[in-house]
């Protein structure tokens, strides 16, 4: 039987538990992730207690809070507040999701938050999204043409616009593509769910002319043929988007075009 066991120096301890604020009537415990690779130390999980009563709804409230008030080491990506930017994408009550977004009346218990599984951490809860974003880059995201340009613009009929709702509003967060356990095992190869629904989106757009090539590239073994449609993508969309769905539809198209 395999055994198999984490590196010591990746292990998980317990760190500083904070005290909770004083007077406070409803008190909330944040454990959080924390991780300094410049120290050499292992990782570690801080306790933190919010007054709710003195705090906003959501989990990036209480984190903005406990940076302003009590450790301002902790350090995470934040910037719409509204769901739109993804940049506070990360790991909440084990379930990948956007800190603005998730309300902390939503956990029952202490509220445990983590970074995006399977990312290397750069500190806390700030992942490395060197690899999504070259992997983004590679389906070549923008329209692309081979016709004469148009006196003013591409137009689309209603019906063919429609086709584009589902994909468009993709933000890009990568809570799908860390909660898929085949971009966990492949994802030096595998393109991942957010960034195949991008593809999706450029292949159904009607203005677009380089589908053939866009299905040519996807093709392949590992690129596109690695999802097992585990459904993890779609369980987890903060956004309540289908990317297994958008992956099937690219499956079905490469089969139709050799029939």
């Amino acid at each position: 039987m395999v055994e198999l066991a984490l590196p010591k120096n990746s292990v998980v301890k317990t760190g500083k538990t904070y005290a909770k604020p004083a007077g406070a009537k409803r008190v909330k415990a944040f454990k959080i992730y924390r991780y300094e690779p410049e120290e050499g130390k292992n990782p570690r999980i801080d306790t933190f207690h919010v007054d709710l009563d003195d705090c906003g709804p959501m989990v990036l409230d209480a984190l903005i809070k406990i940076k302003s008030e009590t450790d301002s080491t902790l350090t995470f990506r934040r910037s719409c507040r509204e769901g739109i930017c993804g940049s506070c994408s990360m790991n909440i009550d084990g379930e990948n999701t956007l800190a603005c977004t998730k309300a902390i009346t939503d956990v029952s218990g202490s509220v445990t938050v983590y970074p995006l599984p399977h990312m290397g951490v750069i500190k806390d809860l700030v992942v490395d999204f060197t690899q999504f974003w070259a992997q983004y880059e590679s389906i070549e995201p923008w329209l692309q043409t081979y016709t004469n340009n148009p006196a003013k613009e591409r137009l689309q009929s209603v019906e063919d616009r429609d086709q584009l709702d589902g994909l468009y509003e993709c933000i890009l967060c990568a809570c799908c593509s860390t909660a898929c356990p085949s971009y966990w095992w492949n994802s030096d190869k595998y393109l991942g769910p957010a960034v195949l629904l991008q593809a999706y989106r450029w292949i159904a757009d009607s203005r677009d002319e380089a589908t053939a090539d866009r299905l040519d590239d996807l093709e392949d073994p590992f690129k596109l043929y690695r999802c097992h449609t585990i459904m993890n993508c779609t369980n987890t969309c903060p956004k309540g988007l289908n990317p297994a769905k958008a992956i099937a539809e690219i499956k079905k198209l490469i089969v139709e075009r050799q029939l």
